[in-house]
């Protein structure tokens, strides 16, 4: 697996519940902001992504939730890429707390999609590497 890329998130008011806890599905906003940020640090642009007729698709995604997250609480999300061979990769993501803490394991099934054919392409690992300015941080 790749070393984690990690970017900082600070628990808005408005994105908690009832509780006063972090709202679940918010989580994998967080998720998600992590996974284009990493993209975007490695020189990958979904505009680059559009050209090339690719698009990442999340095929399963799995959340494990640790302790709470209240507004203003600053957190770090971090995302790392696990090459599993074929079609399809891993991305293990956790987002914790300035103190350490771990709030959230996110675990995720992922490939690359052929916009045209709609079909995964067969080795994304060579898309990632070809397109990236810095294949490293998907751990190439």
């Amino acid at each position: 697996m790749s070393e984690p890329f990690s970017v900082p998130v600070t628990v808005r008011g408005y994105e908690t519940d009832v509780q006063g806890h972090l709202n679940q599905a918010v989580y994998l906003s967080y998720a998600e902001h992590a996974r284009w940020s990493l993209l975007q640090a490695a020189g990958i642009s979904q505009s680059t992504l559009l050209g090339k007729g690719v698009g990442p698709v999340a095929l399963e995604t799995g959340i494990r939730y640790r302790r709470e997250l209240f507004a203003g609480d600053e957190v770090e999300v971090t995302c790392g890429f696990e090459w599993t061979g074929g079609k399809t990769f891993r991305i293990r993501q956790t987002v914790r707390k300035a103190d350490g803490t771990v709030a959230a394991e996110i675990d995720g099934l992922a490939g690359l999609m052929d916009l045209k054919a709609r079909k995964l392409v067969p080795d994304p690992r060579e898309y990632f590497r070809a397109l990236a300015s810095d294949p490293a941080l998907f751990g190439l």
